[in-house]
């Protein structure tokens, strides 16, 4: 039977945040920033495991309670100096059948609700691709030149904003980051394979924390959710 399995990258920095502690270990409404993201995951009855994976020289993650998540949690020390390093490397230590899907997740994104991951199972467990959550874009999109003066106005009809998590089979996961390492994303991955990932709306909550004014947005979300 077809497994469904959840993958954290968890081995940069976070260096935006202007903090001496790494992004996922800042604290969140009671909790470092990752745990939220771990506990949605591990809360969701389709999924078997959720991997995190760390740097192999990281010293914090022991340093918390995770027993909560009981053996459903399980860090993986094998963290890589690239996003797209860091979850190939998960997959290969993970040690998943080819047909399995993986949920890949950021670490700072803590909103992820249960209601749009199971949205995003049910939406793609039949896909023969995969997909991924997003939002269609909102905002007026402008083009600046070097000075930062607007060169021109794009058209944001049919423009999506790119979440987590991205849920594709782990074989050809794989396959596709080992071709195309310089990603930011795994959906830019699978694309550069000819294929073309499902989008599956979420909603603007699942936002990622990049800034120090996110850390206040998050807090109130999480809030308003206790």
């Amino acid at each position: 039977m077809t497994e469904f399995h959840a993958l954290v990258p968890a081995a940069g920095f976070g260096a935006r945040m202007g903090h001496e502690l790494p992004k996922q270990y800042l604290p969140l409404a009671g909790y470092p920033m990752i745990y939220h993201a771990l506990r949605t995951l591990c809360a969701c009855p389709e999924i078997t495991t959720v991997f995190v994976v760390l740097s192999p020289d990281d010293t914090l993650f022991h340093t918390y309670d995770w027993s909560p998540f009981g053996d459903k949690l399980q860090p993986l020390y094998c963290g890589g100096q690239t996003r797209a390093d860091t979850v190939s490397n998960g997959l290969l230590a993970a040690e998943l059948e080819p047909d399995d899907w993986v949920l890949v997740h950021d670490a700072a994104r803590p909103c992820l609700t249960q209601e749009n991951l199971l949205k995003l199972i049910n939406e793609l467990q039949y896909d023969p691709v995969g997909g991924i959550l997003a939002v269609p874009v909102a905002d007026t999109l402008k083009r600046s030149d070097a000075a930062q003066r607007i060169q021109q106005t794009e058209n944001r009809e049919q423009l999506w904003q790119a979440q987590t998590p991205q849920m594709f089979r782990a074989g050809l996961l794989a396959e596709a980051l080992q071709q195309c390492k310089s990603v930011t994303d795994e959906a830019s991955a699978v694309e550069a394979l000819g294929l073309s990932p499902k989008l599956v709306a979420g909603d603007t909550s699942n936002f990622k924390v990049t800034y120090p004014q996110d850390l206040l947005m998050a807090r109130l979300l999480l809030k308003e959710r206790i």
